[in-house]
């Protein structure tokens, strides 16, 4: 057992993960400094990938394009989430996190385990003796990615520039890709790792399919735990009780970005199903009556037939 997971550069990889997110951790515990946690977290990526490729050495043209790939969405969302972090101040998801080293400790597990997770694609790749031809996978793969990084590069951007804006402080951001999903950024998070995962197929085999784990585990994770369920809380809290947000929330995809007309008129149980439009996403939006959402659907609906 060793031995396979050795050649596979799995537990190579879980160590330097641990290792790489143990030292990030000391600093922030010690320091309070949780400047560096997102950056922590997108270097891990590139560091995996880099080192797999490198100690590999069969140099195939699948290993160096999966490896780039990573690398590219590494650097832009790390250089990114640091500069950012850097301009707004503190992270406020680690206001509860500070003074309790148990929190803090269990956040920096999860990203580890985050890490060491999604790359799974690219580790096994990297590790194979495969190398077929460019197959249809592979473009369809690379497409995903292209895609889904330039829809989560674009959208950050377009959120950065409307927060910096002076006009639109206390304002929730509806423009460019936030007109059509609420969480574009994630949308886009989510696809391009598919996509690596598509363009790995070709050399998986057997055990070595359930590199699948990888983008499960980020969708579930962006779906239900740390990703939109803390952002709609928020937002919820902050904004629930403005009409207007109230609207945008209706006629807005959580995830895939969609026209608003169109997404505005679906019934609640096809988002519920097929838009995971979840109940977690709904709870903490101030109630009016017992059937608050279908109400607001039904006037919602109406608003954009007129406008």
């Amino acid at each position: 057992m060793g031995t396979v997971i050795d050649s596979h550069f799995l537990a190579l990889t879980a160590l330097v993960t641990v290792g790489y997110q143990l030292f990030f951790f000391i600093i922030t515990a010690l320091l309070k400094f949780d400047k560096v946690t997102d950056f922590a977290g997108s270097t891990n990526f590139i560091i995996i990938a880099v080192l797999t490729l490198l100690l590999k050495g069969t140099w195939h043209f699948r290993q160096i394009v999966l490896t780039l790939l990573v690398v590219v969405w590494g650097l832009r969302l790390a250089l990114f989430l640091l500069m950012r972090i850097l301009q707004w101040g503190e992270d406020r998801r680690f206001d509860e996190m500070r003074s309790n080293f148990g929190k803090l400790a269990i956040f920096w597990t999860f990203q580890a385990i985050w890490v060491w997770t999604v790359s799974l694609p690219v580790t096994v790749v990297n590790a194979s003796d495969r190398d077929p031809s460019v197959q249809a996978e592979d473009i369809i793969g690379w497409i995903m990615w292209s895609v889904g990084a330039s829809i989560e590069a674009t959208a950050d951007q377009q959120k950065l520039y409307f927060k910096n804006s002076p006009e639109n402080r206390g304002k929730w951001c509806n423009v460019g890709f936030w007109k059509y999903s609420r969480h574009p950024n994630y949308f886009g998070e989510i696809f391009l790792w598919w996509g690596i995962f598509v363009a790995s197929t070709p050399v998986l085999d057997g055990a070595e399919w359930l590199v699948i784990l990888g983008p499960i585990f980020l969708t579930l994770l962006l779906l239900f735990v740390s990703g939109i369920p803390l952002l709609e809380e928020s937002a919820d809290k902050k904004y629930g009780n403005v009409a207007a947000y109230r609207l945008y929330k209706k006629t807005t995809s959580p995830l895939i970005p969609l026209p608003p007309v169109v997404y505005g008129n679906l019934p609640l149980w096809f988002k519920s199903t097929f838009l995971f439009e979840l109940p977690l996403y709904l709870r903490n939006l101030p109630e009016e009556g017992p059937n608050w959402y279908r109400t607001d659907q039904r006037k919602s609906s109406d608003e954009l037939k007129m406008g």
